[in-house]
């Protein structure tokens, strides 16, 4: 496949950085153009986190080669705009791979290469990456570059603030980047965006800083008195001047900027002059997300990660087959319920952490405003946030990815279930999500969630069923937390849309009456149980099924059944197995001296990297042939038989 892809002749010439460092400047502009190329050809083929990664061509470009990586540390927010980073260190003959099972990753990982000094996919982590890397070298005594780069979304979450703070206090030799372009997946959104526009339109500020950097260059060349009176003359200007950078000065970071981040000769000058300064400085760059690609930069939510094959000059989506009709994805439903449900209770509203159109939310944000909120990137706002509306009688569904859920644990104990308030959170994206590989799975939250008191948790099999747990949850009768669980991309039915129906809290459902052998299972995983036990019918073997759509409360009257009719016992669940949902059957089993033989399968107990999902339950041992294999195995049928 890579073949079929030709990088451009600068670009060819270009393995490591040191190779890029050998061009003479005036080629710069020529090898950023073919690297965007590049980038937008790969991702017309294979997908992946496009926009982003074109909105930073010149700085990546420009960081590597005014810095000596990777002697020089690099430290990347998120990961999704790192494209051209990997490409340029080592990685372009392996790109077509990138997000596909047993390929390169999506995003920096440190095994995958000495360029990739920290593995990040969740936000708002290099500033304190960064700051320890500085700190570990000044303990060291060893004198190294080291720079953050976070984007202006990423710099919304809480901890790159406490970063910055601890930063400026300890006055440590770091360069921060701030790649400002107004956008994370969604549109930013708060007072800090509000902040950083004031800055980057301020025309006479720019205006009269340029002039004053220019004259301090000069008079910086005349020796040290004419050093420590450009210090003084900037520090005049800084006050004179206060509200740019303002926010980052009074934090202990000298601020530059802003500046143009797709200028690559100025990129290159300022760059080279910062270097020699010392402490924590912070260089603002603006830059334009999909830039280069005019449909990205149009329509830069749907191009941050495009999940098509597109023309690469049009971007006109190529359909390989006619499209079918398909089941929702469980987010839309989701999206569309809430709708449902806040028409019909006017305390009802939304909350999410910058993820209004991967959870869905875009259309009620759109109808209504004033009862949907992003919050931004700041899960743990969010959370308590959300605990804040429920003590006045507002119903909160709290709409955060799995994987993101797990910055905000402290929140959920001690700010929604001490207090026992009613929070509907919903983790989208449970389970394995597919190529955004380990940093994004929702792995852990059955686990996690399920040891907290208070919670109900409960996850759908399907798309009715989400529906109706969310009406469920929404009820007056209802009073504690409640989790709903679900995956990422589509259900099963397409007949979904049905009139609400509540259901029991803690009760399961017999979906497939069986002998010798039960089948327990939670959530989505249900339909490949369906599916495993219509091929054992084929072998002449009928096990029991039992969705139990709680994890907490069980059913206890069910298992108790269950326990007393089968000695044989399968549980199946799209999260971890160790403190999961398998676990809470063999806890019921060991406090009520049941004796069985149970067989746990979701899971295992080791990091799982990016893949389809079809790929990633096959390794898990949790899809419908593994299933299969295992009821045999249990039943001890023979392998011929099963030929």
């Amino acid at each position: 496949m890579n073949q079929e892809i030709v990088p451009g002749p600068l670009l060819q010439q270009v393995n490591f950085p040191q190779d890029l460092r050998k061009f003479p400047e005036d080629w710069l502009p020529e090898f950023c153009k073919e690297l965007r190329s590049y980038i937008i050809e790969h991702c017309s083929k294979w997908g992946g986190h496009f926009a982003a990664s074109l909105g930073t061509v010149e700085l990546t470009t420009a960081l590597h080669y005014v810095f000596d990586t990777p002697n020089d540390l690099l430290v990347w927010d998120v990961g999704h705009q790192a494209y051209g980073h990997k490409i340029i260190t080592g990685r372009r003959a392996q790109f077509h791979t990138n997000r596909l099972y047993k390929g390169i990753s999506g995003f920096p990982k440190r095994s995958e290469s000495i360029y990739d000094t920290f593995g990040v996919g969740h936000a708002s982590t290099s500033i304190s990456a960064a700051l320890g890397m500085a700190e570990a070298l000044r303990q060291k005594q060893r004198f190294q570059h080291v720079v953050a780069i976070i984007g202006d979304g990423a710099l919304t979450g809480g901890m790159a603030f406490e970063g910055l703070n601890n930063a400026g206090y300890l006055k440590s030799d770091l360069l921060v980047i701030l790649n400002d372009n107004c956008m994370s997946i969604d549109p930013n959104v708060g007072a800090l965006k509000e902040y950083l526009t004031d800055i980057t339109t301020s025309h006479t500020y720019n205006r009269v800083r340029d002039e004053i950097w220019r004259i301090l260059g000069k008079l910086s060349s005349f020796g040290e008195k004419a050093r420590v009176y450009a210090a003084k003359l900037e520090d005049a200007f800084i006050t004179y001047f206060s509200k740019p950078g303002m926010l980052f000065e009074s934090l202990g970071f000298r601020y530059f900027g802003p500046i143009d981040g797709h200028d690559i000769y100025h990129l290159v000058r300022i760059l080279r002059d910062i270097k020699s300064i010392r402490g924590p400085r912070l260089l603002h760059c603006v830059t334009v997300k999909g830039k280069g690609f005019k449909p990205a930069e149009k329509d830069q939510t749907k191009w941050h990660a495009p999940a098509f094959n597109f023309d690469k000059v049009t971007g006109e989506a190529i359909v390989v087959s006619a499209p079918k009709v398909s089941p929702p994805k469980y987010q839309d439903v989701f999206g569309q319920t809430i709708i449902e449900l806040a028409e019909m209770d006017r305390r009802i509203v939304a909350v999410t952490p910058a993820m209004l159109s991967g959870s869905g939310l875009i259309t009620m944000h759109q109808k209504m405003p004033e009862r949907c909120y992003d919050v931004g990137i700041a899960e743990q706002h969010a959370v308590t946030f959300s605990a804040g509306l429920a003590t006045q009688g507002i119903i909160p569904f709290c709409n955060i990815y799995s994987t993101f859920m797990q910055r905000a644990y402290d929140q959920v104990i001690h700010d929604v279930a001490i207090q026992d308030l009613k929070v509907i959170f919903c983790l989208d994206r449970a389970g394995l999500v597919g190529a955004d590989g380990a940093t994004h799975h929702g792995a852990y939250d059955i686990a996690y969630m399920r040891c907290i008191p208070n919670l109900i948790i409960a996850a759908p099999r399907n798309e009715r069923e989400l529906r109706n747990l969310m009406y469920t949850a929404a009820q007056d009768e209802v009073t504690h937390p409640f989790v709903i669980r679900y995956p990422r991309g589509n259900g099963v039915l397409l007949d979904w849309k049905t009139p609400f129906e509540k259901i029991e809290i803690g009760k399961g459902e017999i979906l497939q009456e069986g002998e010798n052998i039960a089948i327990l299972s939670i959530g989505h995983p249900a339909n490949f149980v369906t599916k495993a036990i219509a091929q054992l019918h084929e072998y002449g073997i009928f096990p029991a099924h039992f969705d139990m759509r709680f994890v907490k409360p069980l059913d206890q009257e069910l298992l108790h059944y269950i326990f007393t009719h089968f000695q044989q016992i399968i549980t199946v669940e799209d999260g971890c197995i160790m403190g999961g949902f398998g676990s809470g059957i063999l806890e019921f089993m060991a406090d009520n001296n049941y004796i069985a033989r149970v067989r746990r399968l979701g899971i295992p107990d080791k990091i799982i990297q990016h893949g389809t999902p079809e790929e990633l339950h096959a390794e898990c041992g949790y899809n419908v042939a593994s299933i299969v294999e295992t009821v045999l195995d249990m039943l001890s049928i023979p392998t011929t038989f099963r030929n």
